[in-house]
């Protein structure tokens, strides 16, 4: 996948995200550090129903946009939700797991990108 491609794609999430009122969203680009994706994208809801929401919107987006996912973890639970797009990856977690898992820490290798620079 390009690395147009890529940011085209975490802009959509990112997107997607802010519609939905997510919580502090986190990207992460780890491209330089793992061969799994080119963009982690973090971010946690308030509560079951909108984590759910926020995978929906963000696999209707990028679905519209003959962008299909590869696999979805955790939806049924919302504790936290792994939508895996192939080069972008996005992580849905309510606050207490987001907070215990800290991906933000375990990549911090990877290289903290400004949403904001995506879109």
């Amino acid at each position: 996948m390009t690395e147009n491609r890529a940011k085209t794609m975490a802009k959509m999430v990112i997107e997607a995200l802010e519609d939905k009122k997510a919580v502090d969203i986190k990207v992460i680009d780890i491209s330089d550090v793992s061969v799994l994706a080119d963009y982690f994208i973090i971010a946690n809801g308030t509560n079951r129903s909108q984590i759910q929401a926020m995978a929906d919107a963000a696999q209707d987006k990028l679905g519209r946009e003959g962008y299909l996912i590869k696999e979805v973890e955790g939806y049924n639970t919302a504790n936290w939700v792994l939508l895996d797009f192939g080069d972008v990856i996005v992580h849905l977690f309510d606050e207490k797991d987001r907070l215990m898992y800290d991906l933000e820490r375990i990549w911090r290798d990877g290289k903290q990108v400004d949403p904001e620079s995506l879109k």
